[in-house]
This record gives C-alpha cells, sequence and structure tokens, in this order.
C-alpha cells in the first residue's frame, strides 16, 4: 500500500498506472488528487472515484484540502467545506488530503479551520516542512495525523514524539529513506509507514513502485519484515482500511507473491483472492474511460509572438534561479539584451525569458520574467503541468518558439512540447486534464526520452527540465515565482512585478 501519493505526477492515467503497478506487488495507493482537482474541481475527483471502479486494486481517495493552494494565481476550481463533507461521504474516500496550508492551521484562518471540521473524525494529512516546537503543536492539536515531509533524524523523532504518523517518501525527486531509515525500530516502526508522494512513469518502469521502496528501505538496514509492515499492515491501520494489510482470517486475499523479501521479486499479485498479474504482466486488460469532462481544459485564444513582448526599462530585473536537484529557487537579477527598444532572452548569459498564461477561464491573464540555469542555447519548452493550478507555462530562447512550442500543447488539449527554428521538436499530449496521458506508459516514457533529448540537443545542461518548468509557478516554495498574476516573492506572500 502506498500511503501518500499523487497519481497525477506519473502523467498516466489512473487505470494506466494501476496497470504498472499491479504486477510490481501494488494492492491499494492512497491517493491525493490535489493535482487534477486545482483544474477541474470536484469534477476532477469523480474522475478519479469513476477510474477506480474494477480495478485489480484498491484507490482510496483523500479529498484535497489546498485548491486553490494560493490566492496569487488563478486556480481552475474552488473545494470548500461544503464540498469537502459532500466528498468525504463517498464511497472509497478515507479522508482530507495534506493540510499545506500550515500557516493557516496556526494562525487559525476560518476557512482552513471550517475544512478540518467537515472532515470530522475522518483521517487528516499533513504537511509541515521543518516545523518544530510549539508550531508543531499547534498544528497537530487541530487534528493532523501524519507528515511525509520530514527529511532529517531530529525531526522525525520529534514528530514521532508528539504522535505522528511518519510517512517516509521515497519519490521521484524527494528521497527520504536513508535519513530516517535508523528511525524505524522496534518501538517507532508500527507509526511509520512507506509513500511515494511523485513517482515518475520513467521511474515506474525502470525501477518499481512500492516493490522499489521496499529494497531501499532493506537496504538502508531496516529487517525485512519490518520493510514490508511499513507497506502493509501499519498503514492500512492508520487509514483503517478494514481487511487490508495481513495474511489472516477475516482479512482480504490481497497478496503479493515474492521470491524473496529482500528483493521483493513479485512473482504473483492476487486482489480479494483473484489472480491480477502474473510474471510482470496484467492478467485482464483494463479497460481506459470515455470521459469527455476531462479532455477540454484548456481554455486560450490565440497565442502570437506580440504578447511576449517586453518593454525594456533601466537598470536590472529580476531573474528566477535554478538550484540545481532542488525544487527551491534563489531570487537574483540580471540584465538581458536589448533589440528595438525591448528585453530578450540572452542565452549568453544564460537568461531566458518565462511566460505563464491562464488557462482556466478563458481570459487568459499572463505575466511575464525571467529565468536562469536551464542553460538552452536555441528553441524553448512550453507545458500545461506548472503546479499548483496548472496555468500554461514556457520558457525559451526566442519568442518565436516559445509561441510554437505553447500552441502546441493548446492544440493537443494540455502536455509538454519542445520547439526549435519555429517547428515542433518533440511533445507528450496529456489531454487528460493537461496532467495525464492516454497512451500506455512505454510510450509514454519514449516521448518523454525525446524531449529531454530535445532539449539537451538545444544546449539545456538539466537532466529533467520539464519537472523545474513545472515548479517555477508554484508561489509556496522559496524563493521567486512567475504566476498567472505576476512575479511572486514567496517570502513575503506579495506580487512585485
Amino acid at each position: 500500500i502506498d500511503a501518500h501519493i499523487h497519481v497525477e505526477s506519473s502523467m498516466l492515467d489512473p487505470r494506466i498506472f494501476a496497470g504498472e503497478v499491479v504486477p510490481r506487488g501494488t494492492g491499494a495507493v492512497i491517493a491525493d488528487p490535489h493535482e487534477i482537482a486545482n483544474v477541474l474541481g470536484v469534477e476532477g475527483i469523480r474522475y478519479f472515484l469513476q477510474a477506480a471502479k474494477g480495478l485489480p486494486m484498491d484507490l482510496f481517495i483523500m479529498v484535497p484540502s489546498c485548491v486553490p493552494a494560493t490566492s496569487l494565481e488563478t486556480s481552475g476550481a474552488c473545494i470548500d467545506e461544503k464540498a469537502v463533507a459532500e466528498l468525504l461521504g463517498m464511497d472509497g474516500v478515507v479522508g482530507l488530503a495534506e493540510m499545506m496550508n500550515f500557516p493557516g492551521v496556526i494562525g487559525a484562518a476560518p476557512d482552513v479551520l471550517a475544512k478540518i471540521q467537515a472532515a470530522g473524525t475522518a483521517r487528516i494529512d499533513g504537511h509541515a516542512p521543518g516545523l518544530r516546537g510549539k508550531a508543531l503543536n499547534a498544528y497537530l492539536a487541530a487534528g493532523m495525523s501524519t507528515d511525509h515531509e520530514t527529511i532529517g533524524i531530529d525531526e522525525g523523532r520529534e514528530k514521532l514524539a508528539r504522535g505522528i504518523h511518519l510517512l517516509v517518501r521515497e519519490g521521484s525527486s524527494e528521497r527520504n529513506l536513508a535519513a530516517l531509515a535508523p528511525l524505524a525500530n522496534e518501538y517507532t516502526s508500527p507509526r511509520m509507514s512507506l509513500a511515494c508522494d511523485d513517482r515518475t512513469a520513467l521511474d515506474l518502469l525502470r525501477q518499481g513502485h512500492m516493490d522499489h521502496s521496499i529494497r531501499r528501505a532493506v537496504a538502508e538496514g531496516i529487517p525485512p519484515i519490518r520493510a514490508v509492515a511499513m507497506a502493509t499492515l501499519n498503514t492500512a491501520e492508520h487509514y483503517r482500511l478494514r481487511g487490508k494489510g495481513a495474511v489472516a482470517p477475516g482479512f482480504l486475499a490481497d497478496l503479493a507473491c515474492v521470491g524473496s523479501l529482500k528483493q521483493m521479486d513479485v512473482r504473483m499479485t492476487f486482489h480479494r483472492g483473484r489472480l491480477a498479474a502474473k510474471d510482470g504482466r496484467i492478467a485482464e486488460p483494463i479497460e481506459i474511460l470515455e470521459a469527455p469532462a476531462v479532455r477540454k481544459t484548456m481554455r486560450i485564444g490565440r497565442l502570437d509572438a506580440g504578447m511576449l513582448k517586453m518593454k525594456a526599462c533601466s537598470g536590472d530585473v529580476p531573474v528566477i534561479e535554478i538550484v540545481p536537484g532542488q525544487i527551491v529557487t534563489r531570487a537574483t537579477s540580471g540584465r538581458p539584451v536589448i533589440s528595438a527598444g525591448f528585453f530578450e532572452s540572452d542565452p549568453g548569459k544564460d537568461i531566458l525569458k518565462l511566460v505563464v498564461v491562464e488557462r482556466h477561464t478563458g481570459r487568459a491573464g499572463m505575466s511575464l520574467g525571467f529565468v536562469r540555469g536551464f542553460g538552452l542555447r536555441m528553441g524553448a519548452m512550453a507545458s500545461s503541468v506548472a503546479h499548483d493550478s496548472h496555468n500554461l507555462i514556457a520558457a525559451g530562447v526566442s519568442d518565436q518558439d516559445m509561441i510554437a512550442a505553447m500552441r502546441e500543447v493548446v492544440r493537443t488539449g494540455g502536455g509538454l512540447a519542445f520547439a526549435a527554428g519555429g517547428r515542433v521538436a518533440a511533445s507528450l499530449p496529456l489531454e487528460i486534464a493537461g496532467l495525464m496521458s492516454r497512451l500506455p506508459a512505454p510510450a509514454v516514457c519514449a516521448k518523454l526520452e525525446e524531449l529531454a533529448k530535445a532539449a539537451s540537443d538545444n544546449g539545456c545542461r538539466i537532466e529533467s527540465p520539464f519537472a523545474v518548468l513545472s515548479f517555477l509557478a508554484l508561489p509556496v516554495i522559496p524563493e521567486l515565482r512567475l504566476t498567472d498574476k505576476g512575479l511572486v516573492d514567496v517570502m513575503s506572500q506579495k506580487i512585485i512585478g
């Protein structure tokens, strides 16, 4: 059981995702559909609940608690306390998802507390990066029961001592198992579970899912039986999943048959007593849903190079600087090239133009800025995956290439695209809410590799440039971000230009 995951981060439709993880021994996931909810609201959550029906695994849903995540960008929906209460009454919904607005909890913001109250006695997931002492006590007193943002052993020890069920994260970009594994002793481990949070399609195919997490846990010194419990019984008991997590009378026959607990080499998977997968293959094909409502979310009209013109001013301008290997950024400044009275990208100084265009209302509000760190010499990249509101975002050397890439994303109903010389070099359609693909997982991975190669061939020195691009509009992670409403100083939570 994956204790916390955003399925959308795999860029796979939930049913295609299931087809990839069930042969790996996964019997259930606790999913937070936060991404699709910020695009489609309740309709997006209903899509996940519908997709969960008839799967050879259980897809449990936590109601997203932060839709919208912030007022500094335009989201596609709003989930208030009334919607929380309604959704919590549906089959397959097991709690309130990570309450990312921890300052709002600690400060007793009325709208935040209303959602917590609406959750009643259901489990509420926490999100408390670096929170310690009295601030942590205040956060937990409001009802939070878990945390998956813990990265250090002292922080983890304090949170365990205060009653948190610790979700030890081992995802694609956030890997905390090595640091937290020493905490998993015979006394504390029953209050610890394994979670992925975010897992890319490439990593699912190359490394695995919870089978990979268990192998990593064992490699870090956690005894195999204890590691298995952290991926089964501990999670089931915390989230009150009746009949899940153990092999015993009265429990459902959800089984992963392995050759070795250390290697977690899954031979067969059973779901409720039926063979679900054998020798790495799903037992029965999983049919993909036809759902037109989640396929028309790119409400953007005409795109042309004129909209990217930036009139030059005196002095330096703010520049978002990418920090290698991190999703935090630095607030810096620089002086781009000026041509005919307008600022242009300056690849010689590694300063690229950056744009975010609102895609939910049809009004297409937008903001322009600059970013440093991609290293592109030519071309441009665009994406409809832009946490948390998922507006259209693009960065590039020339306005023409930026527009070409953005048009391709709109044309495909959402997705990723790279353009150079005015032509699209590679693209991946993400027609489900602009976040997920209906293509088979190997095809998605092949297109992701084509996109990475196109960027690399044009000078990009970042290993996963589209993943980095997707976080440049997230105004809750320091220091500087660009949203459709403007350039955001995250520390002051103000738009500065």
